[in-house]
């Protein structure tokens, strides 16, 4: 009996090579399997058709789904600095599934084929990918989560310092792609932050597209010098990286929230400019990102998770931010070996994102797992 999930992971210097190697650890597959996800890194985009292509052929497997990333991950491991391929095979029922994506610059013809599948099914999953580059992403992926209110919407943004390609059964550019499974495939999905809020929410008093005006009626710097204390508050060009807007969402019953950069302040009218648009009356607290926190996060998902499963998961997708691995949880690819130390050996892939996407919603600074189980 084949087993419901196969991985294939190689790092090498040409694509040929990359396909041989996947195909020589996955085997003998014509006919047991029915999906395909592959992830590969960014400098591979040029070979990606051919990729693909080969990976048709060889494995008689006409569905996939994937993108690009400038790093990506298997099983207990992380890859960013060579050419990477990591490919999974799921033996799930094509009737079970049904993949998204066009290279018509018209995102109706997208919403198009979403409303035709459920037309037939009420999908309870969808795992999405988009372009970053593409300003009107986050739109379409709102527009998504209208059209198909019964599935829960996941995934991530491709991540390339070249072309933005995703891949939904061909090559896709510059739109959204994705898979929508039916309520038959089992799935337990998990969401880790890697910031913690600092001191009190806030309620946005006064803002104009995405300038902070005030606080509480106050400045916005003057409150947050407040909150990130008087060291931090000596020299604002110190706080980069460290410190970030938090956005809690409404009537959230976990305490979620969306994370944003800090872009700029001015320092003599006491304006913060923030990554994305705010609203005043809305909840607003500042953060702060550091290691610690992310593994303690990490943990409280994963042990959340486990304690879900009946046995050990078939396979699994992880999608995490630029932001994370190697610069927040060390170079070993300590953040992969997290999720193999607390829940088994089992395949795994995904990427690096450049943004992720959780309950329909655009996050950063976190990461998303999937498991198939």
């Amino acid at each position: 009996m084949s087993a419901p999930f196969l991985l294939g992971v190689a790092t090498g210097p040409t694509s040929r090579k990359l396909v041989n190697d996947c195909l020589q650890q996955l085997g003998s597959v014509r006919g047991k399997y029915q999906l395909g996800f592959v992830y590969a890194s960014d400098t591979l985009s040029e070979d990606l058709e051919d990729i693909l292509g080969r990976l048709k052929q060889e494995t008689g497997i006409q569905e996939w789904m994937g993108t690009l990333g400038i790093g990506v991950c298997g099983t207990g491991a992380e890859y960013y600095d060579e050419p990477t391929l990591v490919v999974m095979l799921a033996d799930i029922d094509a009737k079970k599934f049904s993949i998204i994506g066009t290279n018509d610059i018209n995102e109706e013809k997208l919403l198009e084929e979403v409303s035709s599948y459920c037309k037939d099914e009420l999908p309870h999953v969808g795992i999405i990918h988009g372009d970053p580059s593409n300003p009107a992403t986050p739109n379409i992926i709102e527009k998504i989560s209208e059209a198909v209110p019964s599935a829960y919407l996941v995934g991530g943004l491709t991540s390339s310092h070249s072309e933005n390609y995703q891949i939904a059964n061909e090559i896709i550019k510059s739109c959204v792609s994705g898979i929508f499974f039916s309520p038959e495939v089992s799935t337990i999905i998990g969401h880790t932050q890697g910031c913690t809020p600092l001191d009190q929410q806030h309620v946005i008093t006064k803002a104009e597209r995405n300038l902070l005006i005030e606080l509480d009626g106050r400045p916005a710097l003057d409150v947050m010098r407040d909150d990130i204390g008087e060291v931090l508050a000596k020299d604002l060009n110190k706080i980069a990286g460290y410190i970030f807007a938090g956005m809690p969402i409404e009537f959230s019953d976990t305490g979620d929230y969306l994370v944003r950069n800090l872009i700029g302040f001015d320092e003599e009218e006491k304006l913060i400019a923030v990554g994305d648009y705010l609203y005043e009356g809305s909840k607003f607290m500042f953060c702060r990102r550091d290691g610690n926190s992310a593994r303690e996060d990490m943990l409280r998902m994963l042990s959340t998770m486990k304690s879900r499963l009946q046995s050990k998961p078939h396979g699994g997708l992880y999608y995490t931010c630029l932001g994370r691995g190697r610069y927040q949880f060390g170079d070993d690819s300590e953040e992969l070996k997290m999720i193999q130390d607390e829940l088994g050996d089992f395949p795994l892939v995904g990427f690096f994102a450049n943004g992720e996407i959780f309950h329909n919603r655009l996050y950063g600074y976190t990461g998303v797992l999937i498991l198939f189980n």
